[in-house]
């Protein structure tokens, strides 16, 4: 199962950010006009870019707040803890698992990333761990995928005896592992997830969350090019 980031609604322009801040002159600026047949949506004029990029640039935030994504997204909680962090500007509601009992989904990554030796947490994405030395005196070695297969297949099974026999899911979920997929609805002002891409689609970002936020990152610039062109610095 993949991780995945659907926009569910939206609202605004690169227009409403430049009206929002020509307000303040009592000013107000439309799609430019490039044929005779009037405006062509989506065209800004050449001083309304130049309005975007300065306001993004002397870090005049409130333009950008009066447009806004909405997504539904399915990841991993541990990607959703990382993400759930970022709260100004944004609004959360996330499936809970004290009113929900189905059999849970569970994220298996492709590659099991090698730890960094520079730093104190993330990973080396060019080198991999297939397999490691067994504790046992027989000292095999194992394979990682078959040792993560194996602890989910006995969690979830644990969840599963849990719920059957009665205990309320409230408790049962504290069995599950943080590889179980969540869903949630997130919602915020551009400027907000302009703020959250340009932490988490960094290189040094978690690899998963990155590919959340980097699909979150290609709807933004399509529906705001100029304002996101702009904000992603």
């Amino acid at each position: 199962m993949d991780i995945e980031v659907e926009l569910k609604d939206n609202m605004g322009s690169d227009l409403t950010v430049v009206n929002a801040a020509r307000v303040s002159f009592d000013k107000e600026s439309t799609w430019d006009e490039i044929t005779p047949a009037g405006q062509v949506e989506g065209l800004l004029s050449y001083s309304d870019e130049r309005l975007i990029s300065y306001l993004a640039k002397h870090n005049h935030w409130s333009p950008f707040g009066h447009a806004s994504m909405q997504f539904r997204i399915k990841a991993p909680v541990f990607v959703a803890r990382q993400l759930v962090k970022h709260q100004i500007g944004l609004t959360w509601n996330e499936v809970s698992r004290r009113y929900v009992s189905d059999d849970p989904s569970i994220y298996y990554p492709d590659t099991w990333r090698a730890a960094a030796t520079d730093k104190k947490q993330g990973s080396d994405e060019e080198k991999t761990v297939e397999c490691i030395k067994d504790s046992y005196p027989d000292d095999e070695d194992i394979r990682v995928s078959s040792v993560y297969n194996k602890a989910v297949e006995h969690t979830v099974k644990a969840y599963d005896m849990l719920i059957e026999g009665g205990v309320a899911p409230e408790q049962a979920r504290m069995v599950l592992p943080q590889s179980m997929f969540t869903e949630w609805y997130w919602s915020g002002t551009l400027y907000a997830f302009a703020r959250v891409c340009n932490l988490r689609c960094k290189p040094d970002a978690q690899y998963e969350t990155r590919m959340v936020t980097n699909k979150i990152d290609k709807v933004a610039q399509d529906m705001f090019p100029v304002s996101w062109e702009c904000l992603r610095t």
